[in-house]
Formats: C-alpha cells, sequence, structure tokens
C-alpha cells in the first residue's frame, strides 16, 4: 500500500507543470493588452494603412500569409478577442478563398493550442464536479464527439473561445476535436473573408472619389452576399432545432 501510494506520488505531475500552459495564455492575453493590440485590430486602421499592407503582402505573399497565420494562432490561442476581425482581416488582404483558408487552418491550430492547455490544467478537475449543464455537454459528446462538435462550430450558439475550451473538460480526442473545428468554422470563415474582401473594394471606390467611407458605401453585391452567408450560418441553430423537434415528434 505505501509502496504503491509512493510510485503514484513520484508519478504525479508537478502543480506547476499542469497549471503552466494556461498561466502562460493568462499572461500573453494580458501582454497583448497592455501592448495596445487592440488598437491595432480594427477596420479603421485596415483602412488608414490599407495601402502600405497591401504593398507589403504583393511583395512579400508567402512570408505574408504565413506570419498572418502565425498571428491568427497566436490570438486564438491566447483567447485575444479579434477572431471576427482578423478574418475579415484576411479577406481583405488575401482575397476570400487563399484569406478564409489560412484562417481556418489559424484557428484550428490556435484552438487546438488552448484545448490542449486547458484539459492538461483543468480536465479531471471539471469533469468531477460538472453541474447540469456541463452534464448534458458531456451526453451530446459521449453519443457522437465529432458531430455534436461539428453542430457547435457551425452554429454560433457560444462564442469561439468558450467553444475551444469546453471540449477539454471531456474526454474528447485530439484528431476529433482537430476536424471538428476545422470543418464546421468553414463556412462562418469563408463568409468573413468574403466580407473583408468586399470591404476592400469599397475603401478603394470611396478613396479614388475622395471622401471617406459610408454607410451607404457598404451595400454591395459583394458585401450583401456576405451577410447574407454569416444570416444562414447565425439561423443553423434554429434550423437544427426544429428538425430535431420533427424527428422526435415522428
Amino acid at each position: 500500500m505505501t509502496g504503491d501510494h509512493q510510485m503514484h506520488q513520484g508519478t504525479a505531475r508537478p502543480a506547476w507543470k499542469k497549471f503552466a500552459p494556461i498561466a502562460i495564455v493568462a499572461l500573453g492575453l494580458g501582454a497583448g493588452y497592455a501592448a495596445g493590440l487592440q488598437d491595432y485590430l480594427s477596420l479603421s486602421a485596415l483602412s488608414e494603412q490599407r495601402d502600405t499592407l497591401k504593398s507589403f503582402v504583393a511583395d512579400h505573399r508567402i512570408g505574408s500569409a504565413l506570419g498572418f497565420v502565425v498571428l491568427y494562432a497566436l490570438a486564438v490561442a491566447f483567447s485575444f478577442p479579434a477572431a471576427s476581425i482578423l478574418t475579415i482581416f484576411s479577406g481583405f488582404l488575401f482575397g476570400w478563398l487563399l484569406g478564409g483558408a489560412l484562417t481556418a487552418i489559424a484557428a484550428t491550430l490556435g484552438a487546438t493550442a488552448i484545448f490542449l492547455a486547458a484539459k492538461s490544467a483543468f480536465g479531471d478537475v471539471l469533469r468531477k464536479r460538472a453541474g447540469p449543464f456541463a452534464a448534458k455537454l458531456a451526453d451530446g459528446f459521449a453519443r457522437d464527439a465529432f458531430g455534436y462538435l461539428f453542430v457547435l462550430r457551425l452554429a454560433p450558439v457560444f462564442p469561439f473561445f468558450i467553444m475551444n475550451i469546453a471540449p477539454a473538460f471531456f474526454d474528447i480526442r485530439l484528431r476529433t476535436y482537430v476536424s471538428a473545428t476545422f470543418l464546421g468554422i468553414l463556412p462562418g470563415t469563408f463568409a468573413y473573408a468574403w466580407l473583408g474582401q468586399g470591404l476592400d473594394s469599397v475603401i478603394v471606390s470611396a478613396a479614388e472619389a475622395g471622401r471617406e467611407v459610408s454607410i451607404a458605401d457598404l451595400v454591395t453585391p459583394q458585401i450583401t452576399i456576405a451577410f447574407a452567408g454569416l444570416a444562414i450560418v447565425a439561423a443553423i441553430p434554429t434550423i437544427i432545432r426544429k428538425l430535431r423537434v420533427r424527428k422526435n415528434g415522428a
């Protein structure tokens, strides 16, 4: 008995190693705010720096793409609230197709990092103390982990950063988390990237006319399509609920 207890103590992870990933995330988030990154992640800043950014991307296509992926992944990993605006940036700088693809890869990488950090620090503890809501999530993941997470990713019911962490409290395989996350975020990602590409043309038109962008300038076919796409994504939870009611009632 004593030998087993000593063996268990010898194999247990030190507390600082267990919570180090979450501590790093918290420090990174604080550092980002302290550095004023939120001031640079805005549409006004994007408009002001358009020519400089476009020129840099044109001259350093591969480096810019890789740099964007790293920046986006870090923002997601540190839970910096910039996912939507950075996705718009991607379409603005790289076009909707490449920008959307880069964003999907980067967001999945960043989400996976914070998932692993949360699983390391809190997974076991929170599973044991799960309340009714967490238990309901646990049931969904137990029945069909991929399908359940895919729908939660596809339908923006919860903020992105919450769904990055919540699955860590349950026994979700890493490959299931990665694949469901990547595929689930694609519709919304490309819709926001399309919106970013549309904003670029709006800014160019306003600049050529020698005036600032107005609300009326935003009513373009491309931006209208982007908002229609986002509206469809937002309507997915309602559609899924109705389908489930019909299925249960049948």
